[in-house]
């Protein structure tokens, strides 16, 4: 299936999208019957909530030639995603997850079946077709260079060459280690890509993991001194942590979460936090403005079922904005 040839994609954004189920009841899944059939992705997620907020938003990747692969491609076309550069594997499968129904907050246990994958198979020519120079940011994780050596070359090539462009990328690790071959290889590699990025998003423990560092404010300095402009580390409900150069000056603060009444499902809620922020900033909005606004669509996505389900658009946001304090 081919989508008519619209105007490039402003945003891109690529890596792995899975077909996913997830238990209708709580238990082990060895006990459950039941299933909801959704999707999955770090990179996905982050590309439907940027979507639904009006941006047109582009996705690469590779699915299988299976009818996973299809409902993948019509859900995401459906969300308003560009698949122009959604490719089909006839070799390899389309990746799946089966997730259990967690309760009183609790992160839900994930079972992947991923390896061979269509997606891991991603490579550089799956780049041929891409107007970088009319893009205008690049997000990216640290999935899909875990996922094969290809998949790591497209990665390395997909933020030099936005870059080279004059996009802007932010990069958030979203840390697998047991796709990587060991630590050690996941640290200098991801650290390596963070450092072409220009807004990087770690959690506490994986800015920990990955820096040696200890601080919210050592990690990031750990960045800023390798050429990001701003590192933005997520602390969980406590909020987060931004410190940056802004005008030539570094500022740095602390904005704290939002309560929820009830935690659902806390799976997608970092990637939830990465659509506030980058759609905030290039929004034009300030660094305080672009880290509530994570927050706020992060606490957004806690609240239901789903890794996506919880992101709003924009009409619903701008209302939700409307009444927040001033600050």
């Amino acid at each position: 299936m081919t989508q008519p040839q619209t105007p490039s994609p402003e945003l891109l954004t690529f890596g792995e999208a899975m077909a996913m189920f997830v238990a209708e009841s709580p238990g082990e899944l060895a006990d459950v019957e039941r299933f909801q059939r959704r999707i999955a992705g770090a990179d996905t997620n982050v590309a439907i909530g940027l979507a639904r907020l009006g941006f047109h938003v582009g996705w690469l990747s590779r699915v299988g030639s299976d009818g996973f692969g299809t409902f993948i491609r019509r859900t995401l076309e459906a969300e308003g995603l560009d698949c122009r550069h959604l490719r089909v594997d006839p070799d390899h499968p389309t990746g799946l997850l089966f997730k259990e129904r967690a309760e009183g907050g609790a992160d839900p246990r994930v079972t992947y079946f991923r390896r061979g994958s269509a997606a891991s198979c991603l490579a550089l020519g799956d780049t041929d077709g891409v107007d970088f120079a009319a893009l205008r940011h690049l997000h990216a994780t640290g999935i899909p260079p875990a996922l094969s050596s290809s998949a790591r070359e497209l990665s390395r090539h997909m933020i030099t060459q936005a870059r080279n462009a004059g996009a802007s990328v932010s990069f958030d690790p979203n840390l697998r280690p047991s796709l990587w071959s060991s630590e050690a290889d996941m640290r200098d590699t991801l650290n390596e890509l963070a450092s072409h990025s220009d807004w990087v998003l770690p959690g506490l423990a994986e800015g920990r993991l990955l820096t040696g560092r200890d601080s919210p404010e050592a990690i990031a300095d750990f960045y800023l001194d390798r050429g990001a402009k701003a590192v933005i580390i997520k602390l969980g409900p406590e909020g987060s942590y931004y410190r940056g150069l802004l005008g030539g000056q570094l500022e740095s603060f602390t904005l704290p979460g939002f309560a929820v009444a009830e935690v659902v499902d806390t799976v997608g809620a970092g990637d939830a936090f990465a659509v506030g922020v980058v759609s905030a900033l290039l929004d034009g909005r300030s660094p305080r403005e672009a880290v509530r606004r994570g927050n706020l669509v992060g606490s957004l996505a806690v609240q239901v079922v789903g890794d996506m389900e919880g992101l709003p658009n924009r009409a619903r946001l701008t209302e939700l904005e409307a009444k927040l304090p001033s600050r």
